[in-house]
């Protein structure tokens, strides 16, 4: 990534649109209960999305979630977005996303990936994929991210998937206490823990667990800055200015409403670069 050219960088935005295969019916359910939630209903192609953040000079990170396991969809393949990433190294950064149930296969996968050279992270979604991130199936996983010494970003909180959808779509929302995250960044200190979204109802847990865990940060996806609950906003502005990332959660809400919201809130103008890009230069190890 060419980070003296760009003014931000986008943590977390998703692909919603494969060019290489149909979309599954499965999850039109779950994507129309999203858009409910959110209010848009946006579903750019990677193109497309690539070109939205090239125009603003916004870099990011880009993942599908794998959640073929517990919800039964088929996942946007991460050869597809590793693909787009490198045709576009200047401005855009592939995670991948295996499922932890996939085991040894799983495994496999994800040190295929790595070796290419391309992906430079990986994206876990406890809720979606059905499991606590402190679970031992998911430690060899977390063995071959530490190996490399890459960052892993992890839903928290509550989840906007399946909220309103009869039984929320049979996720369970106990997966994503930030909590489970601490023994990951105890029992992983090689590997970047970020915890993603405020993480409502359990802000106070991720805070503390950043605050602890020199490995952790918070990514602040997923909601509008003028809804960050008040602890959030003070502890960006003091103990974790250091620790906290501009996430936005792209397409579901966009970086220019989350920057248009972040300028209006009550962040202390001295971090406000901090937490646009500087780091996030250090969390994804894009240090010259």
């Amino acid at each position: 990534m060419n980070i003296d050219d760009i003014i931000a960088i986008d943590v977390h935005t998703h692909a919603e649109v494969s060019c290489r295969q149909p979309a599954d019916e499965v999850w039109q359910a779950f994507e129309a209960a999203a858009s409910s939630y959110f209010g848009a209903d946006r579903r750019p192609t990677i193109e497309e999305t690539i070109a939205y953040y090239r125009e603003r000079r916004i870099g990011f990170v880009m993942f599908t979630v794998d959640s073929e396991f517990e919800v039964g969809n088929r996942r946007i393949p991460n050869e597809e977005i590793a693909d787009a990433a490198r045709d576009n190294s200047d401005i855009m950064i592939a995670f991948a996303s295996v499922d932890p149930h996939k085991g040894k296969m799983g495994i496999r996968e994800a040190r295929r990936l790595v070796e290419d050279g391309v992906i430079r992270g990986f994206k876990f979604h406890p809720t979606l994929q059905g499991f606590f991130p402190n679970d031992r199936m998911a430690y060899p996983l977390y063995e071959l991210i530490a190996e490399y010494r890459l960052p892993a970003i992890f839903h928290s909180g509550h989840s906007g998937i399946g909220s309103g959808m009869p039984g929320g779509g049979g996720l369970r929302l106990k997966y994503s206490n930030p909590m489970h995250l601490d023994d990951v960044a105890a029992d992983f200190p090689d590997m970047t823990v970020i915890i993603a979204h405020p993480s409502w109802p359990w802000q106070d847990e991720a805070l503390s667990v950043c605050l602890h865990k020199p490995n952790v940060y918070i990514d602040l996806s997923g909601w509008s800055p003028k809804y960050f609950p008040e602890q959030l906003v003070r502890y960006a502005n003091t103990r974790l200015r250091d620790k906290m990332l501009f996430g936005s959660d792209f397409p579901l809400i966009t970086p220019d409403r989350w920057i248009e919201d972040f300028d209006a809130a009550a962040f202390r103008p001295e971090v406000r670069d901090l937490i646009l890009k500087d780091n996030a230069i250090r969390a994804l190890g894009l240090e010259r």
